[in-house]
């Protein structure tokens, strides 16, 4: 059956994929971009130097539909990027190679006509109304700025829904307002890019949230390509780096001493964390947005209002 809205000329939406060695589900999920109820006018894949079929797959599709653009960031571009980004280890801790291949495809190739921004991971599964509805949820909402579905994955045969505060949307999913992407200055390309836009967002007065009524199949377990223990290392650096205040790092760690994976999660919060402290790691740039997150995390210790709950 042909969608019941295809290419609806009211909602003008571009996705940019960052994708690399996505050959296994890469054909899965632009299949569910190309079934959506309401398509994008624009499908920018940037493919950040596979080594497997990726690129391949893109050009088939670019081939079939106008409207899907095929860009190639070879490994030169890539290892430019970040030798420009990654002379020091506090440098490297903040580079977010996904962002820059983002950047190249947003800045070279989007057209500047559009209402919504989506960034998309290359492994994720959608229902075909998935985008209708979540445009839905931002004409009931002005103020929403940045919203998404939940992420979730296969488990024992069941989805099971990854559990997240109720503000942040995750970085394999997220679409953004325009006018809320330009308040912002769109996304950094470092260390915990993918929380630092929604407290930005939240600070000038928008809402983000996710919509736990639709969920995003992701098919490799968030952190699967790190392991867990690097995974975790790395979110206790992003999390120095994001200004995260020390009380409430402390209580996180404590937290996930009970958490699957059970103790080797807190350690890596705790290793990652402290390494970034005693290697002068750089912070945010960015002062009232880290007094805004402490005192957003200081309040949420304090039983308070706050966007962290």
């Amino acid at each position: 059956m042909e969608p019941s809205r295809q290419n609806d000329p009211t909602i003008r939406y571009i996705i940019v994929s960052p994708v690399r060695d996505e050959a296994q589900y890469l054909d899965t999920t632009i299949g569910c971009i190309v079934n959506q109820t309401i398509r994008p006018v624009q499908y920018i894949l940037v493919d950040d130097g596979s080594t497997d079929d990726t690129l391949n797959i893109i050009h088939r599709w670019a081939a079939e539909y106008p409207w899907i653009v095929a860009v190639h960031r070879s490994d030169t571009d890539s290892g430019k990027s970040e030798g420009t980004q990654e002379n020091s280890r506090g440098k490297r801790a903040r580079a977010a190679k996904e962002i820059l291949a983002f950047y190249e495809g947003f800045h070279g190739f989007a057209i500047s006509d559009w209402d919504f921004l989506v960034k998309l991971d290359g492994d994720v599964g959608l229902e075909p109304n998935y985008f209708e509805r979540c445009f839905q949820e931002f004409e009931r909402d002005p103020k929403l700025g940045i919203g998404g579905g939940v992420i979730c994955h296969i488990e024992e045969g069941h989805a099971v829904v990854e559990r997240q505060p109720n503000f942040h949307v995750r970085g394999a999913t997220k679409i953004y307002r325009d006018t809320c992407w330009k308040a912002i200055g769109g996304v950094s390309s470092g260390a915990a890019w993918d929380s630092l836009d929604e407290l930005k967002a939240n600070m000038l007065g928008w809402s983000t949230r996710s919509f736990p009524q639709l969920q995003v199949l992701h098919y490799r377990y968030t952190g699967a390509a790190n392991g867990t223990w690097q995974n975790a290392v790395k979110k206790g650096e992003w999390n120095y780096i994001s200004g995260y205040h020390p009380l409430f790092m402390a209580c996180k760690i404590l937290r996930n001493v009970i958490k699957k994976p059970w103790l080797s999660g807190a350690a890596g919060l705790l290793y990652g964390y402290l390494r970034a402290f005693f290697l002068r790691a750089p912070q945010v740039e960015d002062r009232p947005l880290i007094r805004y997150i402490r005192d957003q995390q200081l309040r949420r210790l304090c039983y308070l209002s706050t966007i962290w709950r």
